[in-house]
């Protein structure tokens, strides 16, 4: 597995810490997604459970313990994830019975005498009683065991297992950093600037953007807003914004307003956020910022029992009026 290269330097001061057998019994990893902290998870796992690792510091891959990693049965890696219930569908919680047995797997001896290793991904899904189970483990390290925690909401994660982990938090690269990965990746260097405005320097958030059926739902959204501040009916476009991923649509939108109320400063926008930037320049800004805070208000009630057709209008309206402040 190549790491991102933002990631190298994390990967090297960790490695070290193995090799020197200094390892953290529990680590946090957090950030948001699209940096790549599961890359890095999985390929510390791999290092830990590595006999004979490359002179690179990497997994071989190739030695008997990576082969059943690969296949997913080593004995000495535990997985803690989401689990599917009866009818096939992911549960929205890991349970204590989850934490419970990775417990009882540490406190039995390594099937291969070297680290045990266990890691739970998404940790902020735990419930309050997995939490309090988990904390016996981190209290109570075993010799030779590394516990990895990722989490996209590290905040959800009670401060008694936070206090207890040594957290990593990753953060944006330098922007030449990202333009170059991307470019690399195969993106075409004209729209990864805006790619990367938008997903606010995060490269890997920058790289979905620039899907092809992405960029056509970022340009169906400054179209729908333009038709909104235009006065088109607010319910058409509600209907179809609740059959497509509200928290997509929710986000751009957020970053598309902000970066146009910062379009005015040196740096040139980008074609969208020009085109929001047109639309609001006449506008109160004190508004908009207001109706940006709504929005994020919005954003975090979308796994609620709320009707989001009725919340999508509501915002509409109100960026009309927002918009059209100087008009009236």
């Amino acid at each position: 597995m190549n790491l991102q290269p933002w990631l190298q330097p994390l990967w090297d001061g960790l490695r070290a810490r193995i090799d020197a057998q200094r390892f953290p019994h529990a680590l946090l990893l957090t950030g948001p997604v699209g940096l790549g902290k599961r890359d890095l998870a999985q390929a510390l796992v791999a290092r830990l459970l590595c006999p004979s690792p490359g002179a690179d510091g990497r997994a071989c891959g190739s030695c008997r313990g990576c082969m059943l990693l690969g296949a997913g049965t080593h004995p000495d890696r535990v997985l803690v994830q989401l689990e599917a219930r009866d009818d096939g569908k992911l549960r929205t919680e890991i349970t204590i019975d989850q934490v419970r047995a990775l417990g009882e797997r540490f406190a039995a001896r390594p099937g291969f005498g070297g680290w045990q290793v266990g890691l739970i991904d998404p940790a902020d899904r735990m419930n309050t009683a997995a939490a309090n189970a988990l904390l016996k483990t981190l209290e109570e390290p075993a010799a030779n065991t590394a516990l990895i925690l990722v989490a996209d909401e590290p905040a959800r994660l009670p401060a008694t297992i936070r206090s207890r982990c040594q957290r990593i938090e990753l953060r944006p690269p330098e922007a030449a950093t990202a333009r170059a990965w991307l470019v690399a990746q195969g993106a075409d260097a004209a729209s990864v600037e805006e790619a990367l405005q938008l997903a606010d320097g995060n490269p890997g958030a920058a790289r979905s953007l620039l899907d092809a059926e992405a960029g056509r739902a970022l340009d169906a959204l400054v179209a729908d807003l333009n038709d909104a501040a235009r006065g088109r009916p607010l319910a058409a476009i509600a209907a179809r914004w609740t059959e497509q991923d509200c928290e997509f649509l929710f986000a751009m939108l957020a970053r598309l307003v902000l970066l146009s109320m910062r379009a005015h400063g040196p740096l040139s926008p980008s074609p969208r956020v020009a085109a929001i930037a047109r639309l609001t320049a006449p506008a109160d800004f004190r508004k908009l910022q207001a109706w940006w805070d709504h929005l994020n208000l919005a954003r975090a009630r979308l796994s609620t029992p709320l009707r989001k057709d009725l919340a999508i209008i509501e915002l509409l309206d109100e960026w009309r009026a927002a918009v059209n402040a100087d008009a009236a």
